[in-house]
């Protein structure tokens, strides 16, 4: 008896106090919850108290300072964007407008040219900082809307050790790299990236990434990779990323796992893309955890540094744009660079690349267009159009590709170790960010996974899109208290109209918000209200723990 009567004071108390049961911040009412885990959807209501969710059940009689009436609508755990490249963009704008439309809550960045470890005779204007826990401070002091999590790019470890120069490691400076590792690490990196079609990251050998991958496995970390060949030598590359995730003993994350190249067959007629699926499955029945992203486009995007030929690139952009200007060796690139294009490789012909963007003012105004219809506004072959463009951008120069099969990509979206990165930034569509002919992913990569793969060709349910999106990508990077909806997991919640959400960003207008998310969550705040950015920047930087 008398432990009841202090049991019903406190429940008094606590009511009375304003902190009882069935009191919350936030109830989202009445919608149809998928929980991230890819359960079927049940209806049921949500109750937030800070930035935790509190309940999830019947909460009718509950009281709330904000009701949002979800009927009609699905209520899921925020997007996780698995690659994204918005580490310096979340600088010049926080609010991620392009991301927070689409329904992202979280971001992984730090592909290759992560935003740290900065070295010496490297560091831009805007970059008031050096190591991990140094660009952190200055994400969290300035504020974005959405959560970020970073690799640290064996890229920028390479650039700031060793150069730009096709040369190995020394044992020297491999021992440096991997000091930087170990501190990125320390700061809270997620794990080690790298991007093997890039300089100077395409210099590293496999040995050398395997040992820097190992201190990240120390701290139980992960290694990401943009691999060294997405076209004919696609297993080839699968099997590298495979060894470094054996041999360093950590699992392997694969960036927009595609096949781009030519439609030759394989293997008594299997192609490459699902010679290099099975290359994933073997090495995920032998019990190393191996897993891929994807986005829902049948085009890539890259420099366009990458239809010259591979010797021009050593040492970087401004070496590459001098090879250009040098009268004796123009000639046998401008050959190189014809022949290529005369074979008809998808993605590499003058119709199938398009410029997206590039330094030099004046080559601005064909940003958007083909190289075929740039030569024809030069005067010029499609060769010369590239050489003249790659060289007065410094080689700085960005271009589209359309080369993916439709059917490895719905194949690739049905695989159940696969999740969903738009490989793209935080954008806006206006200000600087508005600038550049960008790829329609960084706008509309998650609606569109809802609106073409889901509600019309039916790759996936909606339960299973939402899973990828969420629950199974929290899952990969070790995110405990993201991803699902569950008592006790942080309050990123995305809540969209099932049959309206869709991107509007197409190739030729990039810069459209996605519509459809009617509101946004992260860390229990409201960033979207009734499809509309409140201004809020409640975002943060998570750190591996």
């Amino acid at each position: 008896m008398i432990r009841s009567s202090l049991r019903f004071l406190g429940t008094v108390l606590l009511v009375a106090c304003g902190g009882g049961a069935d009191s919350y911040d936030i109830v989202i009412r009445g919608g149809s919850m998928l929980d991230g885990t890819g359960a079927p959807a049940r209806v049921t209501d949500v109750g937030i108290r800070g930035d935790m969710i509190a309940r999830v059940g019947d909460l009718s009689e509950a009281s709330a300072t904000r009701e949002i009436d979800a009927t009609g609508l699905v209520v899921s755990p925020g997007f996780i964007d698995m690659h994204s490249h918005s580490d310096r963009t979340l600088l010049v704008d926080g609010r991620a407008l392009s991301k927070v439309m689409q329904g992202v809550t979280t971001e992984l960045v730090g592909e290759s040219g992560s935003a740290a470890p900065v070295f010496e005779g490297s560091r831009g204007e805007d970059t008031d900082w050096t190591t991990f826990a140094e660009y952190f401070a200055r994400l969290e002091r300035q504020g974005m809307s959405v959560n970020v999590l970073s690799t640290v790019g064996s890229g920028a470890l390479r650039a700031g050790v060793v150069g730009l120069n096709d040369v190995p490691a020394t044992p020297a400076q491999l021992e440096e790299m991997k000091q930087h590792v170990e501190q990125a690490m320390l700061d809270g990196a997620f794990g080690l990236s790298s991007g093997l079609i890039y300089v100077p990251n395409k210099y590293a050998s496999t040995e050398e990434l395997i040992e820097l991958a190992k201190v990240a496995a120390r701290h139980g970390g992960f290694y990401t990779s943009h691999m060294r060949d997405e076209a004919d030598e696609l297993v080839a590359g699968v099997e590298e990323a495979v060894r470094i995730g054996r041999e360093a003993g950590l699992p392997v994350h694969i960036l927009h796992f595609k096949f781009s190249g030519t439609r030759s067959r394989m293997h008594h007629d299997v192609s490459p893309f699902r010679s290099a699926v099975a290359v994933v499955e073997r090495a995920r029945a032998e019990g190393l955890d191996v897993y891929a992203d994807v986005y829902p486009y049948v085009a890539s995007s890259s420099t366009l540094n990458l239809r010259l030929p591979e010797w021009t690139q050593e040492g970087g952009g401004s070496a590459l744009a001098e090879r250009l200007r040098d009268p004796e060796v123009r000639p046998g690139i401008r050959q190189e660079v014809a022949e290529h294009l005369a074979k008809g490789i998808p993605a590499g012909t003058p119709e199938t690349v398009l410029l997206s963007r590039t330094r030099y003012e004046p080559h601005q105004q064909y940003q958007g267009m083909t190289i075929a219809q740039i030569a024809d506004a030069m005067g010029v072959e499609g060769a010369d159009a590239i050489l003249e463009l790659v060289e007065k951008s410094e080689g700085g120069a960005g271009a589209i590709y359309f080369g993916i099969r439709e059917d490895d990509l719905e194949y690739a979206l049905s695989l159940p170790w696969t999740s969903i990165g738009s490989d793209g930034s935080a954008l806006a569509p206006e200000g600087e960010l508005a600038r550049s002919h960008p790829h329609p992913r960084s706008y509309g990569t998650f609606p569109r996974v809802i609106a073409r793969y889901v509600r019309e060709r039916g790759v996936l349910t909606l339960a299973e899109a939402v899973h990828k999106m969420t629950g199974l990508s929290a899952s990969q990077l070790g995110l405990a208290n993201r991803g699902t909806l569950a008592r006790g997991m942080k309050a990123d919640i995305t809540v969209f109209d099932p049959g309206a959400i869709r991107d509007l960003a197409t190739f030729e207008e990039p810069h459209q918000l996605s519509v459809g998310v009617e509101y946004l969550l992260v860390n229990g705040d409201l960033v979207l209200d009734e499809g509309a950015h409140t201004g809020s920047l409640p975002g943060r930087v998570i750190r591996r723990r």
